[in-house]
């Protein structure tokens, strides 16, 4: 069975929900058309990654720090208050299944905790599945809590067996393991990361898991 896919690289509109909201609809509309039948999105797409925690200076520049947090908290995604409906909306009305990377606050429990989150959203606008990044790589533990592992599940959907992990949990090898054995076909790994040892760990991915 052929499955075209579409990789969404155009940037996000940095800590405006909105605005990025609106163009990841167009963006999927636009794959759609082409005949993807899975659109993907990066890491933290909505609405952006905190990408400033890789150049603050601990305590010298904590005041900024403080308001950029607040304006991301403020732009952050709340899943249990319908938070992704548009995009679900947009999932169902052109039959793909979609993977959304995003800044998620818990609006269920503690009302501020951001998570990094990856949403499956199947062809009929459903959620399928949430997995919150289990630990969050050294600065980022100042930007997103732990994940709980709820989420180390493989879901089927029209074009396979679908399970992603995020960024470096990707060299975690219990959590590849949990997802190999649920008969993952379609292993997805949203990240920040780039380059040629990133490149060789998805082959070697690839390879051990069958995917």
């Amino acid at each position: 069975m052929s499955i075209k896919v579409a990789i969404v690289q155009q940037p996000p509109v940095l800590l405006e929900l909105k605005a990025t909201l609106d163009q990841a609809c167009e963006a999927l509309s636009e794959a759609a058309q082409a005949g993807a039948k899975l659109v993907m999105f990066p890491e933290a797409y909505l609405p952006g990654y905190p990408t400033w925690i890789w150049r603050l200076r601990p305590g010298g520049d904590m005041a900024l720090g403080n308001q950029i947090h607040a304006r991301l908290r403020e732009n952050a995604v709340n899943i249990d208050d319908g938070g992704l409906e548009c995009i679900c909306d947009a999932a169902a009305r052109h039959g793909v299944v979609v993977v959304m990377g995003l800044n998620e606050v818990d609006g269920r429990y503690s009302g501020s905790t951001l998570y990094n989150s990856v949403v499956v959203i199947g062809t009929d606008g459903q959620i399928l599945n949430r997995h919150r990044k289990l630990m969050p790589t050294n600065p980022e533990r100042m930007v997103w809590g732990a994940g709980d592992a709820s989420g180390l599940r493989v879901v089927d959907t029209p074009v396979g067996r679908i399970g992603c992990l995020i960024c470096w949990e990707n060299y975690m090898p219990l959590a590849r393991f949990a997802l190999y054995a649920q008969d993952i076909e379609l292993y997805l790994a949203p990240t920040w990361d780039c380059g040629e040892t990133w490149l060789a760990s998805m082959n070697h991915i690839a390879r051990e898991g069958g995917c």
